[in-house]
């Protein structure tokens, strides 16, 4: 009898564990309130770091993902990136159906290598990953990692939900480090959540989140990592590629940066030295000086990624871009450098986030921060900001890739946070002026031209060198308003010295103008309307944000056709908000001539989102104002 039971206790056991198991990865097990606006729910996320010394860490992750549907797929993370000094020990995955019932195993052996270039010509990046195309959803997949590395100047920034769209039922991370090393975190947005615990241990740190919803994504939400929470970590003493690295304080790190990283780049050829002299003459002025060595530079070389070892911090050698003439932002940098030392300027290295988004260095926390490079000038109280990767960027232009932020300037005796260039609204212009005539058919024909500085003028510059069928598609597309059109004739001009671009248009539009009987009924604002409204949203939970601002102005001379008369035409507007401004003005020549005048201008700014709907009917107002008609009437 005894021999009958214990085959039966033992398929009754293993039994227990299969329906658990089924039951633990089931999709009716999880909250409702967390498949809200969500495209995947994170079951787990449990991450383990392990830093043994300062040349090793150990990083441990399991995560179980519910893939809700297709936009949800991102959210995976069905891989791990690796290099020289990295290595991945385990990798696998396991993936089961909506009532947890195990439909696929991958182990390592499935996962395919592959090196991540990312438009670089020299990388040792690699990328260990799997795809997944499901048949069903939802499904759920659980991801194991092992990773161990030399360089620990990186520590994974924790953010517990880790985007739009995806809700967490439980994220955890745990850090023990050396207490010698100098282990340090900032938490952001933290502040009276009680969804998430800290535990401060005697060796290092760990967060635990719980039932965290999604967060939505809304019209001029701010960055993700300005509002949602989330921990940036790093060590005093750290590790990079064979070389040991000190961040106690950002003058220290940008000692250390100067001497150990970029010590030994500069070196540049007898011949190039005389060439640079030589281009230079008899200029005193350093900065007349600087711009020739900038021209020289943007002629020569051009833009290429390099990500190898320590290449991915270390500059290539001046000596080298100049005799292959290319480089990526580090060593573009640090040849322009080289070149200005040759004749004299100083010019210090500067370490930063390249971002559309404004992505400022943390001054609160000094670690290996940045994604880029550039050049900075010193001018008297201020600095003289260069983008060397550019061919086409004026001298001391920066635009909205680098504009605005926070750096890292390397000086001789260390590091300095700083602030990069601020454009400011009225910096940031457009002015159209120009003319267009209706006929008694309602065909429109007119010529305009447009300046653009500051923010509006990078906005430009990817039209720059189009051939004339290109900029013809462009100017279609940036006058879709108008039915029918053709564009005639274009010319367009980038004053680099003045930092402007021109544009000038010729263009003509059958049946812009309705007619019906004897009237014909147009919008003004033929050039440069704004029929954008933001989204409205019942119940906004993000604040929102303007992020740079801007000033356009519109003087427009309308010639009607002689057999008409005006009937009725739109009221002067002026609308004042903490938003901006907007302003039209209706003057009247004679009797088959006006001009139409328009101001629009936004204000940059973070804003409440209890302002939000205040902003929509802002914008609502403006579009409605710029598709103003005005009514002729036949003689």
């Amino acid at each position: 009898m005894k021999n009958l039971l214990f085959p039966l206790t033992i398929v009754l056991f293993f039994t227990t564990i299969a329906v658990a198991q089924d039951l633990e990865y089931t999709v009716a097990n999880i909250p409702a309130e967390l498949k809200e606006n969500a495209n995947a729910v994170i079951r787990l996320d449990q991450k383990n770091i392990v830093i043994s010394s300062r040349k090793s860490m150990i990083m441990t992750n399991k995560r179980i993902v519910t893939v809700l549907n297709e936009n949800g797929l991102s959210y995976m993370g069905l891989y791990e990136y690796f290099s020289g000094r990295e290595r991945v020990k385990s990798i696998e995955a396991q993936f089961y159906n909506a009532f947890g019932k195990e439909i696929k195993k991958v182990k390592r052996k499935d996962f395919k290598e592959n090196s991540v270039s990312e438009g670089s010509i020299i990388t040792d990046n690699k990328l260990l990953h799997y795809d997944y195309t499901p048949t069903e959803y939802p499904f759920t997949v659980v991801f194991s990692s092992e990773t161990e590395t030399s360089n620990t100047a990186f520590i994974p920034r924790w953010y517990p939900v880790p985007g739009f769209s995806v809700s967490v039922e439980k994220s955890t991370i745990s850090i023990k480090a050396p207490s010698d090393l100098g282990f340090k975190y900032k938490e952001f947005n933290m502040l009276d959540n009680h969804n998430i615990i800290k535990e401060v241990k005697t060796d290092g740190v760990s967060f635990t989140a719980n039932n965290m919803q999604a967060y939505k994504t809304e019209d001029y939400s701010p960055s993700f990592d300005s509002y949602t929470p989330n921990v940036m970590m790093g060590l005093d003493y750290f590790h990079l590629e064979g070389v040991d690295g000190n961040a106690k304080s950002w003058l220290e790190m940008g000692k250390w940066f100067t001497d150990k990283i970029l010590i030994g780049t500069s070196e540049l050829s007898d011949e190039t030295k005389v060439k640079i002299k030589t281009l230079i003459g008899n200029e005193e002025d350093p900065l007349k000086k600087a711009k020739i060595v900038y021209g020289y530079v943007q002629e020569k070389v051009r833009y290429v990624s390099i990500q190898e070892g320590i290449g991915g911090w270390k500059p290539m050698l001046a000596k080298d871009v100049d005799r292959l003439g290319y480089g990526d932002c580090k060593a573009l940098t640090n040849y322009t450098k080289s070149l200005l030392d040759v004749v004299g300027v100083e010019s210090y290295y500067v370490r930063l986030y390249g971002d559309r988004y404004k992505k400022s260095v943390i001054p609160d926390i000094v670690s290996m921060q940045s994604n880029h490079v550039i050049l900075a000038i010193p001018d008297k109280e201020k600095y003289v900001w260069l983008e060397c990767t550019s061919q086409i960027l004026p001298f001391g232009f920066q635009g909205d890739f680098t504009d605005d932020r926070n750096a890292l300037v390397l000086k001789p005796e260390g590091g300095e946070i700083v602030r990069t260039n601020v454009y400011a609204t009225k910096d940031n212009t457009q002015i159209t002026k120009g003319n267009y005539s209706i006929s008694e058919d309602g065909m429109i024909s007119g010529k305009l031209e447009i300046k653009s500085k500051g923010i509006q003028y990078d906005k430009k510059l990817n039209i720059n060198g189009k051939s004339i069928d290109d900029l013809k598609k462009i100017y279609k597309n940036y006058f879709n308003h108008i039915n029918n059109l053709k564009v005639v004739k274009t010319d367009i001009f980038n004053d680099k010295d003045n930092i402007e671009f021109t544009e000038k248009i010729s263009l003509e539009a059958a049946g812009y103008a309705n007619k019906t009987g004897n009237r014909l009924v147009f919008a003004l604002n033929a050039y440069n309307p704004s029929f954008s409204v933001p989204q409205r949203y019942r119940n906004r939970t993000n604040p929102f944000e303007i992020s740079r601002g801007y000033y356009d102005y519109d003087e427009v001379t309308i010639d009607l056709p002689k057999s008409f008369v005006i009937e009725a035409k739109p009221e002067d507007v002026e609308i004042k908000s903490v938003f901006g401004e907007y302003k039209t003005e209706y003057v009247i020549l004679n009797e088959s001539q006006l001009i139409y005048k328009r101001i629009y201008q936004i204000n940059p700014g973070l804003y409440d989102k209890k302002d939000y709907e205040n902003f929509r009917k802002f914008r609502e107002q403006i579009a409605k104002n710029d598709n103003a008609k005005i009514v002729l009437v036949k003689n």
